[in-house]
């Protein structure tokens, strides 16, 4: 039961994180200024590093070990589900985000800086739907 909940506190935290990333954070690079932006954008990164990392190790770590070990009375398939959604999440990241956040890098680009908004919309609501799994695994295996 501690595994699940672990898994729920990781993935809720996620979730949270995402949708304060995509409704704040994202849109107001924008607004960071042409000669302040590199700056900003290594410090974003290095700072964000340490806000992300360990919660996403942390919820693969309890994603995979749910899908190897499940408890008894857990619904198998929605940890396989979860586990599913999340390597989704990880090639979004790979494929889209990581690839707009090196781009920017190099300085503040309109059209990459769209698109680094646009793209981790996906992220945003495959995160939620994981919420919406860690919840029901919860539920389930605390089930007399």
């Amino acid at each position: 039961m501690e595994l699940l909940l672990l898994h729920a506190l990781a993935t809720i935290y996620m979730t949270g994180l995402i949708w304060f990333v995509q409704i704040v954070h994202y849109p107001l690079k924008a607004k960071v200024g042409l000669d302040q932006f590199p700056a900003y954008h290594e410090a974003h990164k290095t700072r964000t590093a340490w806000v992300v990392g360990p919660p996403m190790l942390l919820e693969v770590a309890c994603a995979l070990w749910l899908v190897i070990a499940p408890p008894e009375s857990m619904v198998r398939a929605a940890a396989v589900a979860g586990l599913i959604v999340l390597g989704l999440i990880w090639f979004v990241t790979a494929r889209y985000s990581m690839r707009y956040h090196a781009t920017l890098e190099a300085g503040f680009d309109k059209c990459t800086h769209k698109m680094l908004v646009r793209t981790n919309w996906i992220r945003t609501t495959l995160w939620s739907a994981r919420s919406g799994l860690a919840l029901l695994l919860l539920l389930s295996a605390s089930r007399p």
